[in-house]
């Protein structure tokens, strides 16, 4: 399900607990829209700036939860979270967890919401504060967990940001946002790895940005064909750049860094997996069978 960012038909009064940068943005979006927001923060004086928004502060966590039934969480960690809501009364609220955390942590704090009566969502908000409450910023945030959570109030959860439901099982929308921001990571360590080279040269970021930019862009399509060969289980159909063509560029990358003077840590780890697997007598594949030396679960 996939929501863009809207009014609600009707605004719905609601809790958040958390006001940093991204529960301010958030704050900011359904006060904007017409919500009544009940704010509560660890330090309130980092909440006093919504009051004048128009935002209640409360003094206690308790108190915020008692507020309303719509409760949204945007703190540090999974242990903050847990020690916001200690002592509260979660019976017949609707609990949404945005704090960023790990699958489990998600499954653990459903079972431990539902066991205190509240229904419950998990949350990953993809995007940084300044694209929330922007149309077309391309933001958007993750929630799994109760479907009929979502459904009730997901008129409200499209106002900051768009919205995807990825599944019933809590664990999921944290599974998403990592894998979405560990591939994101990868990106970024090859680019820097890529600046880092040139950067001794006579030539300007800003002019090799633009080839950069580019190149990243015309390989992103790998992404479908290398979720097409998961799907069918042939990592050799249609493959242009085998694995062992692409190994034998190993050296050159190695010593392009040494001439370059650049430490190969960024990159070398990749390299090795790619060696491996072509050791391993799977040089006619494409790079996709990798992911199998990745899975501890299969020794391999």
């Amino acid at each position: 399900m996939t929501d863009n960012a809207v009014a609600p038909r009707t605004a719905t009064p609601l809790t958040l607990l958390g006001t940093g940068a991204m529960g301010t943005a958030l704050a900011r979006a359904w006060l904007a829209a017409g919500h009544e927001v009940t704010v509560w923060n660890r330090t309130p004086a980092r909440a006093q700036a919504l009051a004048t928004e128009g935002a209640v502060v409360a003094r206690s966590a308790a108190e915020a939860v008692a507020a309303n039934r719509l409760v949204i969480v945007c703190l540090l960690d999974d242990a903050s979270v847990g020690d916001a809501l200690d002592g509260a009364a979660l019976a017949g609220r609707d609990l949404v967890n945005l704090t960023t955390g790990t699958p489990g942590e998600g499954r653990t704090r459903a079972a431990w919401a539902e066991a205190r009566g509240a229904r419950f969502l998990d949350g990953g908000i993809m995007a940084v504060p300044p694209m929330i409450g922007v149309a077309g910023s391309g933001g958007y945030v993750l929630y799994s967990g109760s479907p009929e959570l979502f459904e009730e109030h997901r008129d409200t959860f499209a106002v900051p940001a768009a919205t995807r439901y990825v599944g019933a099982d809590p664990g999921f929308a944290a599974l998403y946002d990592v894998a979405l921001l560990s591939a994101m990571n990868g990106m970024f360590a090859g680019m820097l790895h890529a600046f880092a080279l040139v950067r001794p040269e006579d030539i300007a970021p800003k002019d090799f940005a633009p080839l950069l930019a580019d190149w990243l862009t015309a390989m992103a399509p790998a992404v479908h064909q290398t979720a097409g060969r998961l799907e069918s289980g042939d990592y050799t159909r249609n493959v242009v750049s085998s694995l062992a063509m692409q190994a034998a560029g190993v050296p050159t990358f190695l010593r392009t860094a040494e001439e370059q003077h650049v430490s190969p840590e960024l990159l070398a780890p990749y390299l090795e997996l790619m060696q491996r697997r072509v050791a391993q007598g799977h040089g006619e594949e494409d790079g996709t069978g990798m992911i199998g030396l990745l899975d501890l679960r299969r020794g391999a």
